[in-house]
């Protein structure tokens, strides 16, 4: 995935409502003070710039994962780090893209 896919603006809805029948998890991987500002009921929150010490404990949820943060970019990056360590993952963009259908 190049750089520039990270903040691609393809209509991820129909996906987005996939995953989420399948159970999936929102990983919402924005800063703390973002999250506080507000998120999805139910999120996992994890800063991305953590991920890495979290693939275990995200691998152990045993659901799709649909990554989310303020603009699509760094959901964008966390998607292709799990991907690569055989998550099952999509970049669900901003939170709100998710949050409107929980």
């Amino acid at each position: 995935m190049s750089f520039l896919n990270l903040f691609r603006r393809k209509n991820m809805s129909n996906e987005i409502q996939e995953y989420l029948k399948k159970e999936a998890v929102v990983l919402d991987v924005r800063t703390l003070e973002e999250w506080n500002e507000g998120h999805s009921e139910g999120a996992k929150h994890i800063v991305l710039n953590t991920i890495p010490e979290h693939i275990e404990e995200i691998k152990s949820w045993n659901k799709p994962v649909i990554a989310v943060c303020k603009s699509g970019g760094r959901s964008g990056q966390a998607t292709e780090f799990l991907q690569g360590h055989g998550v099952d993952i999509i970049n669900g963009g901003p939170w709100g893209n998710v949050d409107q259908y929980l």
